[in-house]
């Protein structure tokens, strides 16, 4: 049994997630990158670690297979399935307030760190700053014949592009349908995210 929710352009979602349940990021009209964070259910201090599951799996790219890892080095999520390309990034930093600035934005342009921070307040906990986040969907790419370029490439999903994840513990799960407007990665958006969650 499954429970699809939409997800607006630019706002978040949430929930609590027993171990073993999965769900699905689905890219609704293509183009669109969603940041991804997970939390121990029981201490929230403990969380989904880009930095330690690059480690963990000696690779730079998230990908179908991956186990991430959380700052304690212990399994929480496993990347079970992928119908998009296969584009997904651990490297760039969740967009927040400073970079809109940055960007001539203004302080007042929503981010994927104000809506973590919005959602973590839900199930009772405060969020500082927003960790590395999974950037779903995200084309964000390393050139090292380039002498290590980066560079944040047009999102190449398509409409109805998922990826699945399993939890491995009981986890507060977070998406943000990534706000950003100015730098043109998200070549239609943003644009609407949903999220189908399965026992």
């Amino acid at each position: 049994m499954s429970e699809r929710t939409e997800i607006p352009a630019r706002t978040g979602w949430s929930a609590k997630l027993k171990e073993g349940q999965s769900f699905s990021v689905i890219d609704v009209e293509g183009g669109q990158a969603a940041d991804l964070f997970v939390f121990n259910a029981e201490n929230t201090d403990e969380f989904l670690s880009a930095q330690h599951s690059r480690v963990a799996e000696g690779r730079v790219y998230p990908e179908k297979g991956w186990t991430f890892v959380t700052n304690e080095r212990r399994p929480i999520l496993e990347f079970t399935d992928d119908t998009s390309p296969g584009r997904h990034d651990c490297l760039a930093a969740a967009c927040d307030r400073w970079r809109y600035i940055q960007l001539g934005g203004g302080e007042d342009h929503g981010s994927c760190e104000q809506n973590l921070q919005a959602e973590a307040k839900k199930h009772g906990f405060e969020v500082a700053h927003a960790q590395q986040p999974i950037n779903v969907f995200a084309n964000f790419r390393v050139y090292s014949e380039d002498d290590g370029r980066f560079d944040l490439e047009e999102c190449v999903t398509k409409p109805g592009d998922a990826a699945t994840f399993k939890l491995l513990m009981d986890g507060i799960v977070v998406l943000s349908a990534c706000p950003q407007d100015i730098v043109g990665f998200q070549p239609g958006g943003p644009t609407d995210m949903a999220v189908e969650v399965s026992d």
